[in-house]
């Protein structure tokens, strides 16, 4: 792996995609494509549902053999977000903590649907500001100090199980 500056080792090095946990949600072990490209973080919902003035539910789609788990938070606004191809939608953006490697901060997710993408979640720029630096040549620099630790959703092939 490159050698680096005296600045950049201040910093964690990351690489283009990374798995990240979702301490608040008790998500662990998603995977995540570091885009710097993006300025906003994204996860795949479904079922967005208004229950009062003050709090969404939504399922966070996990992985293909996971499942999904509902999820009830507070949304922060809704807002226009610009996609990679240049169409704009409303959406829902919430804020939870996001640890990836051993630091753990609040930031803003938008919920969209990803069911088209390799990836669950999108880091962006705003997540990854001050503290990180991204080698795009390497995939899955940060190893966890639990490597055993688990999701807590059952897995399931092909059939979706939730977990309240």
């Amino acid at each position: 792996m490159k050698k680096y500056t005296a600045i950049e080792q201040k910093k964690k090095i990351v690489g283009w995609r990374e798995y990240i946990d979702l301490p608040d949600w008790n998500i662990k072990k998603l995977k995540a494509k570091i885009d710097t490209g993006a300025k906003s973080s994204s996860i795949h919902v479904e079922e967005i549902e208004e229950i009062s003035k003050t709090k969404i539910s939504f399922y966070v789609i996990l992985d293909k053999d996971r499942g999904r788990k509902k999820i009830i938070a507070k949304p922060i606004h809704k807002g226009k977000v610009k996609s990679s191809i240049g169409v704009k939608t409303h959406r829902w953006y919430v804020e939870t903590k996001v640890r990836i490697g051993d630091i753990e901060r609040k930031i803003r997710i938008n919920l969209v649907g990803r069911e088209e993408m390799n990836f669950r979640m999108l880091i962006g720029r705003t997540a990854l500001e001050n503290d990180f630096l991204v080698d795009a040549s390497h995939s899955y620099v940060l190893k966890s100090k639990n490597p055993k630790r688990k999701q807590n959703v059952l897995k399931v092939k092909k059939k979706r199980r939730v977990l309240k």
